[in-house]
């Protein structure tokens, strides 16, 4: 008796156990096509976590098919919308590095390149008013080589004249960072770490108009610390490439006051 109404909770625990991951995994049922167009739904319903969830289930149950590499590049875009960067990064890392020769690698490096892009600094940046220039540039840098990869390894891909675009945005960027930092600098009198802030600016950076900048930032600092002749030779490499620079019509003398009549009170 004992041992049957063991065997019976045995049972009925199994039986509860079994409905209860049937209720828990209803994808249990789910053709792989039916879980990938669920997942879909969820994208387009912005309800990420159910999203990511889905095409994890769907990795593990096509596996090695074209529809498993969709659902990885589909769920680090989920990722990445949920607003977790890092591991999208991640995703795609593993993406890359498992499928060389996927057709979609030229997506995978645009989107890796677009997760650590940022144009603005969303809803924060409105009200605090912080410049993008003064964040973190590892980001940035992490996007600029991504998008790197991409144009160099696929310059026909849809996403290059985009991603070329986004390159020119972040040098102008990251040389904007440059000339804040040496600007800094020279405002508290540690003129040499300024020359090398807007000497790196110079060497890193061409054709953008932090160029300007950082050579008018060393005409200061030459000026500063008594370098005439260094002063000089900059000075004949700005008016050369910059003829109508801010630096020559600040410098500029005022005009003369216009003469007043005897009769003009004002």
């Amino acid at each position: 008796m004992l041992r049957f109404l063991s065997l019976s909770v045995v049972l009925a625990t199994l039986v509860l156990f079994g409905c209860a991951v049937e209720e828990k995994d209803k994808t249990l049922k789910m053709k792989p096509e039916e879980i990938y167009e669920e997942a879909r739904d969820n994208m387009n319903g912005n309800l990420y976590d159910k999203a990511i969830a889905l095409y994890d289930k769907l990795e593990g149950r096509a596996a090695g098919t074209v529809l498993a590499q969709q659902a990885q590049l589909d769920k680090a875009y989920a990722q990445y919308k949920n607003g977790d960067r890092a591991t999208a990064i991640v995703t795609l890392d593993r993406f890359i590095k498992l499928n060389p020769a996927s057709p979609a690698l030229d997506y995978a490096l645009y989107l890796k390149g677009t997760v650590n892009f940022n144009d603005d600094l969303g809803l924060l940046s409105k009200w605090f008013k912080q410049d993008l220039a003064e964040r973190d540039q590892m980001a940035a840098r992490e996007s600029f080589e991504a998008y790197k990869e991409l144009v160099t390894r696929f310059p026909n891909s849809s996403y290059t004249p985009d991603a070329t675009l986004r390159m020119r945005h972040i040098v102008n960027l990251l040389a904007q960072s440059e000339i804040k930092v040496a600007r800094h600098y020279y405002k508290k009198g540690a003129y040499v770490a300024a020359i090398n802030r807007a000497q790196t600016t110079l060497n890193d950076y061409q054709n953008i108009a932090a160029v300007e900048e950082a050579l008018i930032i060393l005409i200061d600092s030459y000026e500063a610390l008594g370098l005439t002749k260094l002063k000089e030779d900059t000075l004949r490499v700005l008016e050369a490439s910059y003829p109508k620079s801010h630096y020559f019509t600040d410098k500029a003398p005022p005009p003369p006051p216009a003469t007043k009549h005897w009769y003009q009170f004002w």
